[in-house]
């Protein structure tokens, strides 16, 4: 079995020397700065939790931070690599606030594995999982589905969506796709990985999506991704420019593409292996307590093995409720301290 390596990206919105180095940046040029982007849910010691119960085979996990970590983390396990963004992000790129610039530059990791999965800070292992939940004979895993996107000119309300709030990303990723890749031609060369009956009726997508002479979208699970170190290295050398620009702005800006890329990139050539959408859910907290109620029910199911915790909370008043009821699902499953852990 080959070495597999974690990453996770960590920040913290806190620390009065990143705020002010980022107002600084916030001076010079506009761009995505959301506080929800930084903001601490206080989870992060669940997530080492999670990796020591469920993943004790991980080689190591590469902790990307600005430079700062929590008082509690045992820098000293053994496993623990602690990776400060001048450690591995090209000087013209930093400081930098935009977390494409910090994910798509992982291939400068110089001791990180061929193998890698890269959690964000919101997605948890909750079960246990194996080796093969990641790589297959070599190759990430990942749930290959068509989808077909489109840039909605309004929101669910009904209210013109403005140009910064759409997540554009994908569709500049899939421009690259479809420049190196003949859909049809690496569906049929691949024919099982596409048409696999572990994907259930969600495969009906595909079949549906294949009139199309172009690849429209992949549906993306958001759940920890799977990715070979060469892939990195093998879009940044055809596509250098493209990615240059976007490891350059400060914040997210409207036009970038994002780590999708690689991940497309990886099912567009065949490289993966069929995993199947129900290992994993991806959902949100939000307002409404009804439904965080609800995602900590999925949480607590049994059902998945990992999960992504989208931050979508908006009112400040409802933020400790929503905290409260994500920390109760994760301490339900995960109450044990790690060896991660110093306290």
């Amino acid at each position: 079995m080959e070495t597999i390596d974690f990453v996770i990206t960590w920040v913290d919105g806190n620390d009065p020397a990143w705020r002010a180095e980022k107002n600084r940046a916030k001076g010079i040029e506009e761009g995505d700065a959301q506080e929800s982007r930084y903001r601490d849910w206080e989870t992060l010691r669940y997530w080492f939790r999670g990796v020591e119960k469920f993943a004790p085979w991980v080689h190591k996990v590469y902790f990307v931070t600005w430079g700062h970590y929590p008082e509690w983390l045992n820098i000293n396990n053994p496993k623990l690599k602690i990776v400060r963004h001048e450690d591995y992000i090209p000087a013209e790129y930093l400081p930098t606030f935009s977390s494409r610039t910090i994910d798509m530059n992982f291939h400068h990791i110089k001791e990180l594995s061929q193998h890698f999965v890269y959690f964000n800070d919101d997605m948890y292992l909750v079960k246990e999982v194996k080796e093969r939940d990641f790589f297959r004979n070599g190759l990430p895993c990942e749930t290959a589905i068509l989808d077909a996107r489109c840039l909605p000119g309004k929101n669910k309300d009904g209210k013109p969506v403005k140009q910064n709030g759409l997540y554009t990303a994908a569709f500049f990723d899939m421009a690259i796709v479809n420049r190196y890749f003949n859909k049809s031609e690496s569906i049929r060369k691949n024919f099982l990985k596409w048409f696999n009956p572990v994907y259930g009726v969600k495969g009906l997508r595909t079949w549906l999506l294949m009139p199309w002479e172009l690849f429209t979208g992949f549906k993306s699970a958001h759940v920890p991704y799977s990715y070979l170190k060469s892939s990195y290295e093998q879009v940044w050398e055809k596509e250098f420019d493209i990615l240059d620009k976007t490891s350059r702005h400060k914040f997210r800006e409207t036009a970038d593409v994002n780590h999708w890329i690689f991940n497309y990139w990886q099912m567009a050539s065949g490289a993966f292996s069929p995993r199947s959408p129900k290992a994993g859910l991806f959902t949100y907290m939000s307002n409404n307590q009804t439904h965080n109620q609800k995602v900590k029910r999925e949480i607590l199911s049994g059902k998945y093995k990992f999960v992504c915790v989208n931050d979508e909370v908006t009112d400040p008043e409802a933020f400790d409720e929503a905290k409260q009821q994500l920390t109760g699902a994760l301490e339900t499953i995960l109450p044990e301290k790690s060896s991660f852990e110093l306290y």
